[in-house]
This record gives C-alpha cells, structure tokens and sequence, in this order.
C-alpha cells in the first residue's frame, strides 16, 4: 500500500483520523451477466485490485476511526460486482458514496445522465444492492460529520443543497466526499503538466475559459448547471465545511478550494493508493 499522510487542524478535542480510499475498480462477472460484462470483466480483473482494498481496510481497522471511499468500487455494473460490493460494504467501518462507475453497464458505451445513472440504480437494485447509500450519505464520527453527495457526472442538485444544509445546521465541522474533484487552477494545470493532449481534466465547476480546452463532446459533458454552480459556491462560503475528499482522476494532489478549505484528491486505490487524514 502507498500509504499518504496528512494532518487537518479545527480545533478538535480529541483526534479523528480518516483513511481515504477511492477507485478500486473491482472487475468481476458470473452466471447472471451477459458475455459483454464477461469481456469487461477478463480486461480489468486483477487480484491486485482486491488485494489492495483488503490490505486498506486492515490497516484502516487498526489505525483510523472510519474508512472513506469515495467511489468506483466497482468498475461497471454487473450481478457479481453488486455482490461482492455488498459483501464489502456490510463492514460497517467503511463510509461510502458512490461514483460514476457505480453506473456503468459497460464503461463508456453510452451517454451517461441521470436517466442512465437512474436506469443502473434500479439494475443493482434488483441484484439486492450496495446494502448503503449511494446517492447522499452522512455519518458522525468523533465529532465530526462525514457528508457523501453523488456527483458522479460533475454535477450537483438542488436537492443536495437543501440536504447540505440541513447538516450545516446539526452545527458540526464538516467532511464533504465526493467522486469527482471541484475545479482548482493548479490541480487544473497539474493535470495538463501530466497529460498535455488530454481531453479534459474531469474537474467540476470549470467556466467556458477553461472549457476551451475540452473537446466539443467533454465541454458538452462537464458544463456546469445552476445548481452546480449554487452548490460550489455554498460549499466555498460555508465555514463549517473544513475539507473535501475526492478521486476519479486517479493521481494523489492536495488543493486549496479557498484558503481555509483543502480538497485531498487521492490516487487510485486500484494502485495500492491510499491517504491518511488525522484531523485534530
């Protein structure tokens, strides 16, 4: 396991340490899934990946007070994946929310959206689900409440807004997870040093000058709608928010969102990656 470090100060009594997963993307497929997911299944699977996750739970259990994941467990939707997902997830250590491969049935074969995400819900839903939350997720550990929101297509919704709230009200500090990073100019810039003819960086809440980068599908893809847009903007003015969590591009960075909130992006679990957050 590569393991990351960090410490985040609010002023609590007593330490909560968090270890931070995300990415897994376990790969499997049995009786009840069509040759296409077998295929998937043959491309991606690897022991590595369920190797990694059960060393990062262990070391999770005798280290940190909860595990984080911040989705793609699994990397498409099939009967064995839900399975095994569920089988994870009743560990009641690990937090959870999901990302946007919770809701791929065959991993970019189609334009994903919320009928799309809607559609792969109701599938895992069938095969007897994740057994957790998917789409919005609250947990208090040590004083401190942990928020998962589903913003698995770069978006947010008014829904969510009105839920955020109501835990900015319960008058704790606030752990926010979420899959997809919100735009930062250098984790932007980071991710072109890295990959300079990329067609995007998967970033939420970009304006139409960094758009401009995108191809025409990408640009389409992650522009921003109001609510977007209102939930990005209340989670910046929002001083019980004390940190993000996020994955989905699969390399570790730390950002300021403002100068008093840190957006950790942890690597790929799938990688053996993993981050250690002690917030005192």
């Amino acid at each position: 396991m590569q393991l990351l470090k960090n410490t985040l100060e609010i002023g609590l009594e007593k330490p909560v340490k968090i270890l931070h997963v995300t990415d897994s993307h376990i790969a499997f497929a049995d009786e009840y899934d069509d040759e296409r997911k077998h295929e998937l299944a043959k491309r991606f699977e690897s022991p590595e990946r369920v190797e990694y996750l059960k060393e990062q739970i262990a070391y999770s259990k005798e280290n940190c007070d909860v595990l984080v994941h911040t989705g793609d467990l699994m990397d498409f939707v099939s009967h064995a994946n839900t399975i095994k997902a569920r089988e994870i997830l009743a560990d009641e250590h690990i937090f959870f929310i999901a990302g946007n491969h919770e809701y791929s049935q065959y991993v970019g074969e189609a334009w994903e959206d919320k009928a799309y995400r809607m559609n792969s819900y109701m599938e895992i839903e069938r095969y007897g689900g994740f057994g957790v939350p998917m789409l919005w997720n609250t947990r208090i550990v040590g004083g401190v409440n942990i928020v998962g929101i589903d913003n698995a297509y770069q978006l947010f919704e008014d829904w969510q807004i009105h839920h955020l709230k109501k835990e900015v009200e319960k008058g704790l500090p606030i752990i926010l997870a979420f899959h997809d990073p919100l735009f930062e100019q250098s984790l932007y810039d980071y991710h072109y040093e890295r990959v300079p003819n990329d067609t995007c960086t998967y970033l939420t809440g970009l304006d139409e000058d960094h758009l401009a980068r995108y191809s025409e599908f990408r640009a389409y893809q992650h522009r921003p709608d109001e609510p977007t847009l209102r939930m990005i903007e209340y989670i910046k003015s929002e001083p019980l928010i004390k940190a993000i969590l996020t994955g989905h591009v699969h390399f570790n960075y730390l950002s300021n969102i403002t100068p008093g909130l840190p957006q950790f992006v942890t690597g790929s679990g799938y990688e053996g990656r993993a981050r250690e957050i002690t917030i005192v």
